[in-house]
């Protein structure tokens, strides 16, 4: 399948859905909305995941879409070990732990594109 536009792919939908959890969980969390350093890394690292996507999909190649790509990948990482600190520190067991498979999804989902970008390459 060829996709014409970056709001098309899978990856793309679903750093969407990531960065709107992350904004969903500080709105509702009134000690975290306070949290200035984390929030703001937080929304930093989620808009990096939906950016990079876009961003590379309009690489001239697939070797750059596919650097941008593992930079949207990294920004899952860094998603995923803050959320650790949402249940830590302001007790958010259950939509840090939903965030947490999300994230994990995604840089599955990426990781197996970088796959297939390669693949195409040959």
């Amino acid at each position: 399948m060829r996709y014409k536009n970056f709001e098309d792919l899978p990856i793309w939908l679903l750093a969407r859905e990531i960065v709107n959890q992350v904004y969903e969980m500080i709105n509702k969390n009134e000690d975290l909305s306070k949290d200035f350093r984390l929030t703001g890394q937080m929304i930093g690292a989620g808009l990096s995941i939906m950016n990079n996507i876009a961003e590379g999909f309009d690489s001239d190649n697939n070797n750059e879409f596919s650097r941008y790509l593992k930079y949207s990948q990294r920004s899952c990482s860094e998603v995923m070990s803050m959320t650790y600190i949402l249940k830590d520190v302001y007790k958010i067991a259950d939509d840090s732990k939903l965030l947490y498979e999300k994230c994990l999804d995604e840089r599955k989902q990426i990781k197996g594109f970088i796959k297939y970008l390669k693949s195409a390459n040959t």
